[in-house]
C-alpha cells in the first residue's frame, strides 16, 4: 500500500501546481477576485492536493475536525446530493481509518505538504488509538478514540491544525 501512496503522491506533486493554478483562477473568477491574487494561492494548492488525495472537489465538500474528550472525529460530506462523490468519500475515509491505525500519515502530509502537527505522537501511540469509520448521509466520519492523555493532546493538535489549514471556520 505504501508503494501506491508514493506513486499517487509523486503523480500528484507533478499535477497539483497546474490544477491549483487553474482552480485558483476559476475560484477567483467565480468570486469576483482579480487573477493573480496571491494571498490564497497556498490555499488553492492545498485544495487541489486535497482533491487528488480525497477524490472529491474540496470547494463542494465540507470538513469537520472536532475535538472530543477521548480524541475526536474527522467528518467529510458532499454539500449536495452526489451518490458517486459519497462513494468516493466513504472509500477515502475507510482508507484513512486503516492507514492511520498503522501509523501512516502520508496522506495528510501530502495534502498539507509538510509533517502535520500531532502525527508523530499519533504514530508512536498507534497501539492505544482506535480509528472507526461510520457512514453519514453525504459521506462519512472517522472517530478517533483513546484513553492515553498524551495521545489525546496529539489528536487535538492534529485536528486544530486541520481546522485552521482547511479553513473550516470551526474553533
Amino acid at each position: 500500500m505504501k508503494a501506491i501512496h508514493a506513486t499517487v503522491i509523486l503523480a500528484a506533486l507533478v499535477a497539483a501546481p497546474a490544477a491549483a493554478q487553474q482552480q485558483g483562477h476559476q475560484h477567483d473568477h467565480q468570486h469576483g477576485h482579480q487573477d493573480g491574487q496571491k494571498q490564497d494561492s497556498a490555499f488553492h494548492a492545498l485544495q487541489a492536493r486535497g482533491k487528488i488525495a480525497m477524490g472529491v472537489d474540496q470547494y463542494t465538500s465540507s470538513h469537520v475536525f472536532e475535538d472530543l474528550p477521548d480524541g475526536g472525529r474527522i467528518e467529510l460530506q458532499r454539500d449536495v446530493d452526489d451518490p458517486e462523490g459519497v462513494k468516493v468519500i466513504r472509500a477515502h475515509l475507510r482508507e484513512i481509518a486503516d492507514v492511520f491505525s498503522k501509523g501512516d500519515f502520508s496522506i495528510p502530509a501530502f495534502v498539507h505538504m509538510r509533517a502535520v502537527p500531532g502525527t508523530e505522537t499519533m504514530a508512536a501511540k498507534r497501539s492505544v488509538i482506535t480509528y472507526t469509520f461510520r457512514e453519514l448521509p453525504r459521506g462519512g466520519e472517522v472517530r478517533i478514540r483513546t484513553r492515553d492523555k498524551e495521545a489525546i493532546r496529539a489528536i487535538h493538535e492534529f485536528l486544530a491544525f486541520q481546522r485552521a489549514d482547511h479553513r473550516t471556520g470551526q474553533h
